[in-house]
């Protein structure tokens, strides 16, 4: 018997299920088939001829909670249960685990109370066991099944083997908005893939610690360090991303045939030799094709003519985690990369403009630098000429003078 909980997280924008499944047990006292009058514990079968502990309860009475709670973050999913409910069915810690038996329940106390918790990162979902990723028209969901050993004695097996099979479900925004936008401060776009949107967004940061993005179009020094994010946001662990190409043009159009282009990344790899792609942190890539942030800097450069500031242009590709090999670049080696996607989907994204920051100089005006200095030599000359005539004048007077 299945039991569907559905629950939403305003504050996470999240929504959860959680499935349980477990064997038919006897009860007694206020959960026997004569007493049986609280549904919210007790439960009784269509025939009325057998009753068991409703979700949450156990103990020969059901009176106890089991303290079920299914966890859905961004990063993770997790399970816990009371460790008493797992002692009364009599199943050890050390016998719990997911279809991957390597992944198995830990203890936490909290407040004194001692649980049984299942936690898993969803870059470990279907290492883990996981089921594949189902989705509709508003959600995806992620599914695995806790499960204990099974308990054999000999040829015959007397204690029961419980099965929790849990459900995280996430929805997705659908959004209307141009193909291509530009913005002056980030670039954002959303992807048509299987039925579901994929909105990417690009941006440009001050330093290294991709802290504090650009709020104003970015003036940045020659052989300054341009530090790049491109990510998807929303749905954010549902896809891996890939750069295939990125290029610098004067112009806003991307393929515009105007004004001079320079290519940053070629097919998935560098193709200026100042680009690096940075991971996100210590556990999470972000580098090209192996997480859904991409994180790369370059130089800082200008054009050889006018104009010199420049826009940022990147195309980008989606794969779905259970196909995420067609994102790997395989920069490193010579052989053509296999299992891509035959006509893969693609995106553009435009950034710009990036201006650049000349040093402070003082700055010669024509004025100064030529008509000046020219006048300068003509006004030098034409006083020489009036001295020179105003001489030769004096010199004819003081001739006839002495003549006479």
């Amino acid at each position: 018997m299945y039991i569907f909980t559905k629950m939403n997280l305003i504050s996470c924008k999240l929504v959860f299920a959680l499935f349980f499944l477990s064997t038919c047990h006897s009860v007694q006292g206020t959960c026997s088939v004569q007493h049986c009058t609280d549904a919210s514990r007790c439960v009784l079968s269509e025939d009325q001829k057998s009753c068991k502990c409703a979700i949450g309860f156990y103990s020969d009475q059901c009176d106890k909670n089991a303290h079920f709670k299914v966890m859905c973050g961004r990063d993770y999913m997790a399970i816990r249960a009371s460790e008493d409910f797992f002692k009364y069915y009599k199943v050890p810690l050390e016998s719990l685990h997911l279809p991957n038996k390597s992944c198995r329940a830990e203890k936490e106390v909290i407040d004194d109370a001692t649980f049984y918790m299942f936690r898993i990162s969803k870059d470990k979902y279907l290492a883990c066991g996981g089921q594949p990723l189902q989705k509709n028209s508003t959600h995806f969901l992620y599914s695995l099944s806790v499960q204990s050993e099974l308990p054999a004695s000999g040829k015959i097996i007397r204690d029961p083997i419980l099965k929790m099979d849990f459900t995280c479900i996430y929805p997705y925004v659908r959004r209307v908005t141009l193909p291509f936008p530009v913005f002056p401060i980030s670039s954002e776009m959303v992807m048509h893939v299987d039925e579901m949107d994929a909105t990417i967004q690009m941006m440009l940061y001050s330093d290294h610690t991709y802290s504090e993005a650009y709020t104003v179009s970015p003036s940045i020094e020659l052989r300054e360090k341009v530090f790049v994010e491109v990510s998807v946001t929303e749905p954010e662990d549902y896809f891996v991303l890939r750069l295939n190409e990125c290029w610098a043009t004067q112009s806003p159009q991307p393929n515009s045939t105007e004004g001079l282009v320079h290519s940053l990344i070629h097919n998935g790899c560098a193709d200026d030799e100042t680009v690096s792609f940075i991971d996100v942190d210590d556990q999470k890539s972000g580098r090209n094709g192996e997480s859904h942030t991409i994180r790369y800097s370059f130089d800082m450069f200008r054009f050889i003519a006018e104009p010199y500031e420049l826009y940022l242009h990147c195309t980008v590709q989606l794969c779905e985690l259970e196909d995420q090999t067609s994102c790997i670049s395989g920069c490193n080696s010579i052989t053509k990369r296999e299992a891509v996607r035959a006509n893969p989907s693609e995106g553009l994204l435009s950034y710009g403009p990036i201006k650049i920051e000349m040093p402070d100089r003082p700055q010669s005006s024509l004025l100064t630098s030529v008509v000046l200095p020219v006048a300068a030599v003509w006004a030098l000359g034409f006083f020489l000429t009036i001295l020179v005539t105003v001489a030769k004048a004096g010199s004819r007077r003081v001739a006839k003078i002495e003549e006479h």
